[in-house]
């Protein structure tokens, strides 16, 4: 893939000092992120001195900032966790089932995420778990993969979760595998109104308990007749919840996972230029036949939302649910597999007794970079010379 043109750590390292200024609401965690973004793979993080094998050139490669939030920082992790989930798949096929909060609810999860999003999955897993054991539907214990995405492609606020679902699940005894009786794995209108009366009982025990915050434009909803009102005018609208179709074969379910379990607010190949000033970006308007369109924010702006997506410290936005749940899931898999009759994941080749390789070539004769040794920032500057690693 080719280096984008401009990056976000671009954004934050022109205007990163003036937006600060202008947002002193910002959290520690947000600050966090921003600072370890616009520092990733520079000289401030340390780095390591690469020599090639062949012609002996050497280069500086700066280290990443590991950040979950950051742009740059997630193809190693999601290949991490794909081989993780490629070992737990069944042979059936798999259905994608998304529920999204309506927007009314926005500014209270700005000051409110942690427990607004905690709230989306259980709502949500809890209208699942509890339609599928219904036999009138499925009659099954099912397990699935809940991720929260909190984005729209325009970067505004549009928390919801995808969640991927086996096709099927345990018989109540455990002694059989039950398969869907319908295409649709689960009725969306049902769905939608267990997923809104559970969120909306969470949200009046959350009011109830002290644990919201209504600072600046939202402080009339302290008032408990104002704050009835508004959970009443959320409860009278109809929830959105999409199901798509089963996907095919188990591969094409991780090539899906992929896409959604380690994605960003924005990848830096989406940004098309940046002046200073404003920053221009590529959409997809799912409203108008998913068409590509351009956007033009300031970087202020443009910051504003991207902040908007930075989860608190230590919030786990990949769950499992059902009999995917870490406690059971080994076992359980297991007798999945038996009752389906599928046998169990072929072994793999143990990557770490690999030796160590090159990551990349030598840009002037192609040969193995070896890695050189982890050197901090301050060794750095005493030890290495610019060096071009182009």
């Amino acid at each position: 893939m080719t280096r984008p043109t401009v990056e976000v750590a671009d954004l934050l390292r022109s205007q990163g000092d003036r937006f600060l200024e202008q947002n002193p609401w910002l959290s520690f965690q947000q600050l966090t992120v921003l600072r370890a973004i616009s520092r990733c793979r520079t000289a401030a993080l340390g780095g390591h001195i690469d020599t090639c094998s062949k012609c002996g050139q050497q280069a500086i490669s700066y280290n990443s900032c590991r950040n979950r939030h950051c742009p740059k920082c997630q193809a190693q992790a999601r290949q991490r966790w794909l081989e993780a989930r490629e070992k737990e798949l069944l042979g059936v096929k798999y259905f994608h089932v998304v529920f999204t909060l309506p927007h009314e609810l926005n500014a209270l999860c700005r000051r409110n995420a942690r427990i607004l999003y905690d709230l989306l999955f259980s709502a949500s897993a809890a209208a699942m778990l509890e339609l599928a054991t219904n036999p009138k539907w499925l009659g099954a214990r099912i397990g699935f993969i809940s991720i929260l995405h909190t984005w729209g492609q325009n970067l505004l606020l549009h928390p919801h979760v995808h969640c991927v679902v086996p096709a099927g699940g345990f018989s109540i005894d455990h002694k059989r595998w039950i398969r869907p009786k319908y295409t649709f794995f689960l009725p969306v209108d049902a769905l939608s109104a267990v997923f809104r009366a559970k969120f909306a009982e969470g949200l009046r025990n959350a009011y109830r308990d002290g644990k919201l915050h209504f600072p600046g434009s939202l402080s009339e909803l302290r008032k408990p007749k104002r704050f009835a009102a508004f959970v009443d005018a959320l409860f009278k609208q109809k929830w959105v919840v999409y199901a798509k179709p089963a996907f095919g074969r188990p591969s094409q379910v991780l090539k899906y996972l992929g896409r959604y379990t380690h994605r960003v607010a924005i990848s830096n190949h989406r940004l098309l230029a940046f002046d200073g000033e404003r920053v221009t970006f590529r959409w997809k308007d799912y409203a108008h036949g998913n068409k590509q369109r351009k956007m033009t924010l300031t970087a202020a702006e443009f910051l504003r939302r991207y902040v908007d997506h930075i989860l608190p410290r230590g919030f786990v936005r990949i769950r499992h649910f059902g009999f995917l749940t870490n406690n059971r899931r080994s076992a359980l898999l297991v007798l999945a597999r038996k009752l389906l009759a599928v046998p169990p994941p072929s072994p793999e080749a143990n990557s770490t007794d690999a030796p160590s390789i090159s990551t990349w070539r030598c840009p002037y004769c192609n040969g193995e970079m070896r890695i050189g040794p982890n050197l901090s920032a301050v060794q750095m500057a005493y030890r290495c010379r610019p060096l071009d690693s182009s």
